[in-house]
């Protein structure tokens, strides 16, 4: 099999492990305080699905799409090809029924997930242990995102589940601030906020921000973020939206995605 060196996701991951340092002597984004972000205007796209475009302190070259979900009316579920990977839109056409999409878990250049990821109760691969995020879903279709060093996986047999870091909110605080490797990047993050709602925070831009900067500003943009944390980004970010027809393709195929269905 040819291998193929994933240069952009590998180098995030590595950074973040600390296996190798990255610098870079672009001029970071000026991020706004709570007392000067507004309120933010929601736009329902379809019903328990709202989006929002985000652009911190109105940056110009910095920018966001938030996709609020309601778990009462659509159903998540983790899906994985090991060794194979798709773009945004192979995952689209072999998921034609998914309301939306996004790329779930770091991967190897082997194209296979690393931490754990659970699909239709399948269990691939091993929960990080002192690092790290966990979205999951349990048997009666409740959703969870919890961090890992202090609640780590017990194996709770959860019908979904996908994994990664670092955590970037932690109880409404910023929970992330180290310094070391942290490059400008495309982010994908997950978060749950106060409503009990999901929320899917995709770059929609070339130019993201640091995982520092982006775990200071979530807690500020009135979005409500109880706990949040990283997806694999850079090369690997990716959202499809179906009712909107919203795509943000990757650089690098993906063999995970995490998606969503609507309820009857």
């Amino acid at each position: 099999m040819t291998r193929r060196f994933r240069f952009s996701t590998l180098i995030t991951a590595a950074t973040l492990l600390g296996a190798c340092v990255q610098s870079s002597t672009s001029t970071p984004a000026a991020l706004p305080n709570a007392q000067t972000t507004p309120a933010p205007v929601w736009d329902v796209i379809a019903p328990g699905l709202e989006r929002l475009n985000l652009r911190p302190n109105n940056s110009a070259l910095v920018s966001f799409i938030v996709l609020r979900i309601d778990p009462a009316r659509y159903a998540f579920r983790a899906h994985y090809q090991p060794g194979e990977a798709r773009s945004v839109v192979g995952w689209r056409d072999a998921l034609p029924d998914a309301a939306a999409l996004i790329n779930a878990n770091f991967f190897d250049r082997d194209n296979r997930i690393l931490g754990l990821l659970i699909a239709d109760g399948v269990i691939h691969g091993q929960s990080y242990r002192d690092r790290g995020g966990m979205f999951a879903v349990d048997a009666d279709g409740a959703v969870s995102v919890r961090a890992l060093i202090p609640a780590p996986y017990q194996g709770e047999a959860y019908t979904q589940a996908v994994q990664a870091f670092p955590v970037l909110v932690a109880h409404g605080e910023p929970a992330f601030t180290n310094t070391r490797g942290d490059g400008l990047s495309r982010r994908t993050v997950i978060a749950v906020d106060d409503d009990g709602y999901v929320l899917w925070i995709v770059s929609s831009s070339l130019i993201g921000l640091r995982l520092t900067e982006l775990s200071a500003y979530l807690p500020t943009a009135n979005l409500g973020i109880v706990d949040a944390f990283n997806l694999d980004g850079g090369g690997s970010t990716l959202l499809y939206i179906a009712p909107d027809d919203t795509t943000i393709p990757s650089f690098d195929a993906v063999p995970a995605v995490l998606a969503i269905y609507p309820k009857p």
